[in-house]
């Protein structure tokens, strides 16, 4: 009777187990897409934030330009103004970067456009004028910064890109960002990014990076919201140990990028992981 028992109980576990084990891999589905619109995501290096450095402030039109003119892919981020412009700009904040203390959804984009990065005559540029100077010279990976209800940034994004003939993907860390182009643009090749979610005090105080509940960090960093937003893609932070993901992450049957490269430590821990970077410098001696 006893062993009936145990044997009862193991097979109740086993079934739970290959439940939970079920229930996981649905989450984490991804969609491969085998034409030649992806090829790029794989191809060349991308410029995070285009080709920055100390003289040169990322998410600028000089920061562009550089990339352009050495044949790099371009990674950039779109949010909106208070009066619903689209900017490609990263933080919420204003801190890190101008050292003023506000958000960016505060201002509309004529206040935003006064402003100029420390040391350049650089300002933050519309979306659509991006646009119109990469004019599909290099591929676009496009990054929707929204935290809020989605929708509005995700269809403006959208409208300004209809009549854009060159390459580009959109990617977000926002499941329900990337799920709006699967079901209102399916055309348009979308990315998961995802990552460690550990934020530093500085990047909440100078940057406003939201630091997430435990709850959320452990669905989105491992990647259980998959189902609904189908990635063609996924970027996965390569710090905080994030990298040690990656083998786990290609049994998806889709591209995993590494972000970001910032040094050459950054480059060894990754570099036979996954399928391309995400760097902010090209020089790695």
């Amino acid at each position: 009777m006893a062993n009936n028992k145990w044997a009862i109980a193991a097979f109740i576990l086993a079934a739970l187990v290959i439940c939970v084990m079920v229930l996981v891999n649905y989450a984490r589905k991804a969609e491969p897409i085998s034409d030649k619109r992806i090829d790029w995501i794989t191809k060349s290096w991308i410029a995070h934030r285009g080709l920055h450095d100390d003289k040169i402030p990322e998410n600028t039109m000089a920061a562009f330009n550089a990339a352009i003119a050495k044949g790099y892919p371009i990674e950039l981020d779109v949010m909106l103004t208070k009066d619903k412009k689209v900017i490609v700009f990263h933080d919420k904040k204003l801190k890190r970067l101008f050292g003023i203390d506000g958000y960016v959804n505060d201002m509309t984009y004529e206040q935003l456009a006064e402003l100029r990065f420390p040391g350049t005559n650089e300002r933050i540029p519309l979306f659509s004028r991006v646009l119109a100077a990469v004019d599909g010279q290099v591929p676009l990976l496009i990054e929707t910064k929204n935290e809020d209800e989605v929708g509005e940034l995700e269809r403006l994004v959208y409208e300004e890109l209809k009549g854009y003939q060159g390459p580009y993907a959109i990617q977000s860390f926002n499941p329900y960002s990337v799920k709006w182009f699967r079901i209102n643009a399916p055309e348009v090749l979308r990315g998961q990014l995802s990552g460690t979610f550990i934020v530093s005090d500085y990047e909440v105080e100078y940057a406003g990076t939201t630091r997430l509940p435990w709850y959320k960090r452990f669905v989105l960093s491992n990647m259980l919201m998959n189902f609904e937003s189908r990635p063609n893609f996924i970027a996965y932070e390569i710090k905080n140990d994030g990298y040690k993901a990656f083998k786990r992450l290609k049994k998806l049957g889709v591209p995993v990028l590494g972000w970001t490269v910032d040094s050459k430590e950054a480059y060894e821990m990754a570099k036979n992981e996954c399928d391309n970077f995400i760097v902010d410098t090209f020089d790695l001696d």
